[in-house]
């Protein structure tokens, strides 16, 4: 079993061999840490993580960057485990534990005019953010099919959520 952060350096990998930077720069570039806990120190000691699992391996001699001092790339048993982890990710339905269902349920607590200023805050935290996330997939425009659909999907969420709180407020 994969952690998700394992599973999305695994898979960065697996697109081609990389070293810690350059892992770090296409997390950046992709938009990935508003949906992974992946901060850049925590790259490395998952890279040397799937090195344990005898997932990723070390090419020796190669740095293609200035400061990388180790260039990772995809062993067969880790694009195996790569491919059966993304596929149940995928297929999958897990639940998850949005703070916002917390809130409501115990909304009860807040006062009217309260409740609706947090709703009207989350209504302008959820236009910005889907405003950002679009400028991030028109700037990835030429990426492949599978970072626009992470694209395609976030935004689709974010506009869900935006007319869900159109009707609420």
């Amino acid at each position: 079993m994969l952690t998700d952060a394992e599973l999305t350096v695994l898979g960065l990998v697996a697109e081609r061999p990389r070293h810690g930077y350059e892992l770090d720069e296409v997390v950046s570039e992709r938009g990935m840490r508003d949906w992974t806990a992946l901060g850049f120190s925590s790259i490395y000691y998952v890279l040397g993580k799937l090195r344990e699992k005898g997932l990723v391996a070390e090419v020796e001699g190669e740095r293609a960057h200035a400061k990388a001092k180790k260039t990772f790339t995809v062993t067969e048993a880790g694009r195996q485990a790569c491919a059966a982890a993304a596929e149940a990710a995928i297929a999958e339905l897990r639940p998850v534990h949005p703070p916002v269902l917390v809130g409501l349920a115990n909304s009860p607590a807040v006062p009217p005019e309260r409740l609706a200023a947090a709703l009207a805050r989350r209504a302008e935290a959820v236009g910005e953010r889907l405003a950002e996330v679009r400028r991030a997939a028109a700037a990835q425009e030429d990426a492949p099919a599978f970072v626009r659909a992470i694209f395609d999907y976030s935004i689709a969420q974010l506009e869900a959520e935006a007319r869900w709180l159109e009707g609420i407020t």
